[in-house]
């Protein structure tokens, strides 16, 4: 059995001969006939082309010799296992024998464009031609195909990258460094070492190098400079040996732009600083004689200009700054870091380091090196009622400067006076300090911000009294109000903290101001009857201090009890539990027998001077629900008997409404039924009227319209002819003055014509009479003659007396030349 296989042109099958196993090549176009020991075992395929510029590549190639394919003895091609061939642009296609594979597929040529390169490396030992020289190629060599130009492959090389050159601008540079050691020109580089590329213009590195970067250059100007420093030691481009570490500046006194090298960091640029007459700076480790002295310290004073790098800038002082224009009631605290000396020509006070004074105002003051500026000081005024803590730093004490204007010394300062949290906020807090409306919860109120150096004062309200302890002295003070109390340094305000709530609960209100009284107090007391129950009575006092201002045990006592409302309540209701609640809080009076009207605390003079039951509620709980029982069966039964009162009245009054209601409804239906009736009859009557009304009405409107249209129709016959004849006589009128118009219109310009021809006229007339009169008869003659002078005495110099000089164009007058002859003058 075969099988018939019909090739086109420009297709190949490979075909495997199992009886030999060889596999032989057949190209069409061609009919094959596969016998039954054969095996396609590629194809049929398409043959390869390779167009202009292009190539491919061929693994494991066949053997060619005279165009032929080199067979072994058996019939099978030959070919270079493990090698690979590149094809280049044929005219014919042609197939793939056994064997042969095509890699990837058919490629572009590579075209390497202006200010490119391909940088190429030798896989194998090779040879090549270049330019008529023959160039041997080492395995692992490398080298650039340089464009513009088309690269053509080679077997035996690898193409690694494309580069690019780069391009280096003025004031730039291209950093460098050697990949291994090669010959530039008439240089020689060793492997690692870098350099700057500074020519300007496109730069290919070359396959020994590799760049770095691009450098680029710092332009310098007269307000800018550049800070360098050496990373190791070189001589720079001025010809000057930098040791490593050095630091130095670059201005434009050197060069306009620089570009550093490779053994310089740029730590910074520098701008520079400008000092005018008011200003001054203090220069680190400055510059002296081209030599830097460190560890010094130089003051420079404007006007001047100069560079500061970063290693020369004033140790207090970043910069420049101001002089100080010190006026009135102003003055500058130093303090001398160091020995000094002033000019001898200024003063001869010696001053020591540590030591501090004052430069007063009013005049200008520039600090010298060895002295440090601390602060700025000015007057400080103070009202009457105002003050501040002036500390001084040699002995520790604190004193109070109060109603003047007042300057620090030198060794003194401002001190800060703390108070506690709660204090603060009491004394800024604008509410009545009462403690028997409420009081002064201070937790909940935010203390604003207070000035701790001024000295703390606080406004007492009329009517009562404030504490001050002093812990140096261990003393206290009472004031009373209204006042205003000043704390010195060692004092601090006594702080109440009373009972508040009903009943009392302890340390509920804090307060400084304690209120002297009259006022109220209300709390809770339970008590127990003689039938033992047990009742809740909310009492109410009156109470108020009596203290004699002028004595101060008097004035003191007062704040002895530090909750005397906790105290009232409770020692009150201790009495109200045994008896009788007035005459077991006043008690009785042992000559008259009655009870007191007043209940006095010796201890702080308090004084009560009533007492009131405002509630009484029993605490016993059956007791309360017998009472609410009884209340609650005397409100049932009251509340059921008006319940009964109120249903009898409402079903009383129900039923006389309702039979009102019936006797009304039988009214309003006879009164309906007669007002419907007529309302029929009035229907009927306005039905009829109706309909004689619209005919009447429709035969009218008939005629009327008919006489209307008739009228209309003559009033627009008499209304359209009598228009026509205003529109004729308004034409005709409109044409006769047009007309008008037009003639009298001509009229004018004719004679204004005849005007300007007469005024022309005249004109002319006089201009020639007047040019006549100006040139003058014998200059008339003379201009009359010029022609035929000018023509004798042409003649007379050419000495012509009877030639005739003519062209074939022109006929020739010989009358006239007759006459010239013969001297003819006409």
């Amino acid at each position: 059995m075969s099988d018939t296989i019909k090739l086109k042109p420009y297709e190949y099958i490979h075909v495997l001969d199992e009886d030999t196993n060889i596999t032989r090549l057949f190209v069409g176009p061609l009919t094959y006939l596969k016998q039954h020991n054969e095996k396609v075992v590629d194809g049929p395929k398409q043959m390869i082309l390779v167009g202009p510029r292009q190539y491919c590549v061929i693994e494991n190639p066949v053997v060619i010799e005279d165009n032929e394919p080199v067979l072994d003895e058996n019939g099978q091609v030959l070919l270079k296992y493990g090698e690979k061939e590149i094809r280049f642009e044929s005219n014919e296609k042609f197939p793939l024998y056994p064997g042969e594979k095509l890699l990837g597929s058919v490629l572009k040529l590579q075209t390497v464009q202006p200010q490119q390169a391909l940088r190429l490396k030798a896989i194998q030992d090779f040879k090549e031609k270049i330019n008529d020289v023959i160039v041997e190629r080492k395995a692992g060599t490398e080298w650039y195909f340089e464009g513009p130009g088309t690269y053509i492959p080679n077997i035996r090389v690898q193409v690694l990258e494309t580069v690019k050159a780069v391009f280096i601008e003025e004031s730039s540079a291209l950093k460098l460094t050697a990949l291994s050691t090669f010959t530039d020109g008439e240089v020689t580089r060793k492997a690692g070492e870098i350099w700057l590329e500074t020519k300007e213009g496109f730069y290919l590195p070359k396959v020994e190098e590799k760049v770095l970067g691009l450098v680029k250059g710092f332009v310098l100007t007269d307000r800018k400079a550049l800070h360098l420093k050496a990373r190791s030691t070189f001589v720079d481009k001025f010809g000057k040996k930098r040791k490593a570490g050095n630091e130095w500046l670059v201005t434009k006194q050197e060069t306009e732009y620089y570009i550093p090298g490779v053994f310089e960091d740029v730590v910074r640029e520098v701008p520079l600083v400008i000092l005018n007459d008011m200003q001054y700076c203090v220069v680190l480790n400055p510059v002296i004689d081209g030599k830097q002295h460190f560890g010094k310290k130089q003051l420079r004073k404007g006007e001047a200009t100069l560079f500061l790098a970063s290693w020369r800038i004033a140790e207090q002082w970043t910069g420049k700054n101001e002089q100080k224009e010190l006026e009135h009631d102003t003055d500058m605290n130093n303090e001398n870091k160091e020995k000094k000396k002033k000019d001898k020509k200024v003063s001869k006070v010696r001053r020591t380091p540590g030591e501090r004074w004052m430069v007063h105002g009013p005049r200008r003051y520039i600090p010298p090196v060895a002295v440090q500026l601390l602060e700025r000081r000015a007057a400080i005024p103070l009202h009457k009622d105002e003050g501040v803590y002036v500390r001084d730093l040699r002995t520790g004490l604190i004193r109070t400067v109060i109603g003047e204007t007042y300057m620090l010394k030198p060794y003194e300062e401002l001190w800060e006076k703390e108070l506690t949290s709660v204090v603060e906020k009491l004394i800024n807090i604008d509410v009545d300090p009462t403690i028997t409306r409420g009081g002064i919860q201070p937790d909940q109120m935010e203390a604003p911000q207070r000035d701790k150096t001024r000295v703390v004062t606080f406004q007492i309200p009329n009517n009562s009294a404030v504490q001050i302890y002093d812990y140096k002295e261990k003393t206290a003070r009472v004031q009373f109000g209204p006042d205003l109390v000043m704390l010195e340094p060692d004092e601090d305000f006594t702080v109440l903290s009373l009972s508040a709530g009903r009943p009392k609960i302890g340390h509920q209100v804090k307060a400084i101001a304690l209120l002297l009284g009259p006022d109220f107090s209300t709390d809770l007391v339970t008590v127990e009857t003689s039938d033992h129950a047990r009742l809740n009575l909310k009492l109410q006092y009156a109470w108020r201090f009596e203290v004699n201002k002028d004595i101060k045990e008097e004035s003191t006592k007062i704040f002895q009890v530090p909750d005397f409302i906790g105290d009232m309540c409770k020692a009150i209701g201790s009495r109200i539990r045994g008896s009788l609640i007035r005459k077991a809080v006043f008690g009785v009076d042992k000559k008259t027998g009655h009870v007191r009207d007043r209940l006095e605390f010796k201890a702080n003079n308090l004084i009560v001077t009533d007492i009131d039951i405002q509630t009484v509620e029993p605490i016993d709980e059956e007791t309360r629900l017998s009472l609410q029982k009884s209340v609650q069966l005397a409100i049932s039964i009251t509340t059921q008997s008006q319940e009964a009162d109120a249903r009898h009245e409402a079903l009383k009054k129900s039923t006389e409404s309702q039979g009102k209601l019936e006797i009304q409804q039988l009214e309003d239906e006879i009164e309906a039924e007669t007002t419907r009736q007529t309302l029929y009859q009035q229907q009927a009557d306005c039905k009829s009227i109706e309909t004689a009304g619209k005919a009447k009405a429709q035969a009218k409107a008939k005629s009327e319209a008919a006489v209307i249209q008739g009228e209309s129709k003559v009033n627009q016959a008499t209304l359209t002819t009598t228009a026509e004849e205003i529109e004729d006589k308004i034409k005709l009128d409109f044409s006769k003055e047009k007309n008008s118009a037009e003639f009298e219109h001509k009229k004018q310009m004719n004679l204004l014509e005849i005007d300007f021809a007469k005024e022309m006229s005249q004109i002319y007339s006089k201009k020639f009479k007047e040019i006549v009169t100006l040139i003058g008869p014998e200059t008339l003659e003379i201009m009359s003659q010029s022609e035929l002078l000018n023509k004798a005495e042409l003649l007379e110099g050419l000495n012509l007396n009877g030639y005739l000089i003519a062209d074939a164009k022109k006929p020739v007058n010989l009358i006239k030349t007759a006459n010239s002859l013969l001297g003819d003058k006409r």
